[in-house]
């Protein structure tokens, strides 16, 4: 897309220098390739946790902890540098959040001991939620309004990808040759997508009247906190599957180890395919998409639980779970609808509320595993959580209908 088709919108703050580089295909997939940075270091660490528990002597709850470390760092970054940065310009946040992000990773792949790893994912966390928020942003500003969730999706697709070429790969080079890898190769890929952002990023003017008050004043509004509870709740559900499915496949359906990286490659296919097709149907109608994906999720949840098994019914299972998971982008868009005043606020602690689904699906998927029900009972946890995170999304529906406000009027 050249400069003459920038709509109205990326026209107010990229200065008219600028626009005559700026290829808007180019951009969107330099952003994604971030995103896939960012989702093979968060998702790698999962699937390496028996080789990180063998080198520290720990049991893997123990290991775990390298996961909950980032997730708590993503957290905490989104106000770290939503609120004090507000007045930075976006090609700026989004250089910074990579290189912090490559410097974290390195800093992991040299950890001396665990204690120290904990710290450095800690690190490599904070930028996680400001860098594909931001990313979303400057997505759907370069595209007209019907296209919005469309390029945020291009965005989101990073990640999901990361599940299939990322986690595959890193898992395996981690198995063969240590867990250092799965920080090594994505901060080494981070370093990359920095001098591509440097390149690529036009110089954006960022808006003057954005500050830490106007942000913090903007996210009293309660149609933000129900689509970031929705993302927090609903997203649980895929969570309290996917943290216990490599023991699933296992101890259940009785694979051997070496078949888990095909198998969970699996979930990014289905999170590629749930990701594209949500943000084409969230172009035409916004809100009723995640009714349709939490819906299909809550039945898809239930299915894995009763087909665990059996490696051809798990396998399509997780095809499907993972694909009515895919909403990040529909409820990244939706937030530009509501957020007014606090449209980087809201971007990040989009990611965040992910997170916080990344700590409380496991959690709450371990319970009935702790009471005795076996593995495949997180089926069923995951199931509640989605028929939760859409109780959630119809209330906010139900809310923004009665208030009318200008955002609802997209359906």
């Amino acid at each position: 897309m050249s400069h003459a088709h920038l709509p109205t919108a990326a026209r107010a703050f990229i200065p008219k220098a600028e626009r005559t580089r700026v290829n808007v295909s180019l951009i969107l997939l330099t952003l994604a390739l971030g995103a896939f940075a960012f989702g093979t270091a968060e998702f790698a660490a999962m699937s390496l946790l028996p080789e990180i528990a063998a080198d520290f002597s720990l049991g893997e709850p123990a290991a775990a902890r390298v996961v909950s470390a980032y997730a708590i760092g993503v957290v905490v970054g989104a106000p770290l540098i939503a609120f004090p940065l507000a007045r930075v310009s976006r090609r700026r946040l989004l250089i910074g959040c990579m290189a912090l992000f490559a410097f974290g990773n390195g800093l992991s792949m040299m950890a001396p001991s665990f204690s120290t790893l904990l710290v450095f994912r800690f690190a490599s966390g904070i930028p996680h939620g400001a860098y594909l928020g931001i990313a979303a942003l400057t997505a759907a500003s370069l595209v007209e309004r019907d296209k919005r969730a469309s390029a945020v999706a291009t965005v989101i697709l990073g990640l999901t990808l990361a599940m299939i070429v990322g986690v595959f790969a890193v898992t395996a080079l981690g198995q063969a040759y240590g867990w250092r890898w799965a920080f090594a190769s994505p901060g080494l890929l981070a370093v990359v997508v920095t001098g591509l952002c440097i390149w690529q990023l036009p110089q954006d003017m960022p808006d003057r009247r954005a500050g830490a008050l106007t942000e913090l004043k903007g996210l009293w509004n309660r149609q933000i906190w129900l689509v970031l509870l929705t993302g927090a709740i609903g997203f649980a559900g895929f969570f309290a599957v996917y943290a216990y499915t490599a023991s699933i496949l296992v101890a259940v359906t009785g694979l051997e180890k070496r078949w888990v990286p095909i198998m969970i490659a699996l979930y990014g296919f289905g999170m590629t395919g749930g990701t594209f097709v949500a943000g084409r149907l969230a172009d035409r109608a916004l809100l009723r998409t995640p009714v349709i994906f939490l819906s299909a999720g809550a039945l898809a949840l239930v299915g894995f639980a009763l087909a665990a098994e059996n490696a051809w019914t798990v396998g399509l299972a997780m095809l499907a779970v993972s694909f009515f998971s895919a909403t990040s982008g529909v409820l990244q868009t939706r937030l530009m609808d509501v957020a007014g005043n606090a449209q980087t606020a809201a971007a990040v602690f989009n990611h965040s509320a992910f997170n916080v689904a990344n700590a409380i699906g496991p959690w709450l998927g371990g319970i009935p595993i702790a009471l005795g029900y076996g593995f495949s009972s997180v089926g069923f946890v995951g199931a509640a959580l989605s028929l939760g995170g859409l109780a959630i999304w119809l209330l906010a529906c139900a809310e923004s209908h009665r208030t009318r406000t200008p955002a609802s009027a997209r359906r």
